[in-house]
């Protein structure tokens, strides 16, 4: 079993209020959270007006669908013009029981 994890560091260039802030990132939480059936949370810039960190997670037996999988999650972000993403930091891990 294998285990890809992702941070990404996002900036709202037309963030004007944390409420705002925080309805685009929650938008994006469930909308990626439905069209992958990832695990994904807000990780942390959580005061921050214009920044915001997400983290998301994905179970495969295969390493080449997890890849695959980052890759498309982070185009989908990409193409989405509320949010540019600033730093990516992503892992996968073999999980030996």
């Amino acid at each position: 079993m294998f285990v890809g994890i992702c941070q990404l560091g996002l900036i709202l260039p037309e963030g004007r209020s944390l409420k705002d802030k925080r309805s685009v990132v929650k938008s994006i939480r469930e909308r990626l959270r439905h069209r992958f059936n990832i695990s994904i949370a807000e990780v942390g810039q959580h005061d921050a007006l214009r920044r915001a960190e997400i983290g998301f997670a994905a179970v495969s037996n295969e390493t080449v669908y997890l890849e695959s999988l980052i890759d498309k999650i982070i185009n989908y972000i990409e193409s989405d013009g509320r949010v540019e993403i600033n730093t990516i930091d992503r892992e996968i891990h073999k999980n030996g029981c």
